[in-house]
């Protein structure tokens, strides 16, 4: 019975440990579920203040987009054809709040480059990322470039690209994770899913 009680302690200590850690690469993640609960963490605005996520999410449902880093093309493209998409995801009774670990002040350039007026959230110790499960040991030819963009604050993670769509109460009712930072859900297919979501 103690070997069993033991055991059991052992694996819940491991789950609650997994969505801690950093993996060592982008495969080896262990995300939040479907039904699981987006935590809801203290982060940075572009104007450098601090905001709630819970108290964001409670407004309306949410599309909540994870992305490397306003250096990453990838993401560029990602967040501009979000931006094309937005008035559809409103009607649909959506907002999208986008979140890295750039610094605040680098948040600003992004919105600017990517004519993006959805929210950008900045963190940069990566609490959120790390608590979602998808944050990863950066390569060592990213760390630097990081570590800039962050102001210091982040020399050493990257979260998988994500999106994940919450409900008012943070519960996730789907998402959407790639370790090939290369491909990204369409908006088309994305919106598909909101409908169906409704």
């Amino acid at each position: 019975m103690k070997k069993l009680i033991f055991m059991f302690l052992v694996t819940v200590a491991s789950v609650a440990n997994a969505q801690t850690t950093i993996a060592t690469s982008a495969t080896d993640i262990s995300p939040l579920l479907i039904g699981e609960k987006i935590p809801g963490i203290t982060l940075k605005t572009s104007e450098n203040t601090d905001v709630n996520l819970s108290d964001l999410l409670k407004k309306k449902k949410t599309v909540l987009v994870f992305y490397r880093g306003g250096w990453c093309p990838y993401c560029n493209m990602h967040l501009q054809a979000m931006a094309e998409a937005e008035k559809k995801i409103l009607d649909l009774g959506y907002q999208i709040i986008a979140i890295s670990p750039d610094a605040p002040e680098n948040l600003k350039i992004t919105k600017e480059k990517d004519n993006v007026k959805y929210t950008l959230l900045s963190d940069s110790k990566g609490e959120l990322i790390k608590a979602a499960g998808i944050a990863f040991e950066a390569p060592e030819n990213y760390k630097s470039l990081i570590n800039v963009h962050s102001n210091g604050v982040n020399k050493s993670f990257l979260p998988v690209p994500s999106i994940f769509v919450v409900n008012p109460e943070s519960d996730i009712l789907f998402e959407y994770i790639s370790p090939d930072f290369k491909h990204r859900i369409t908006t088309e297919l994305l919106v598909s899913v909101l409908k169906n979501l409704k």
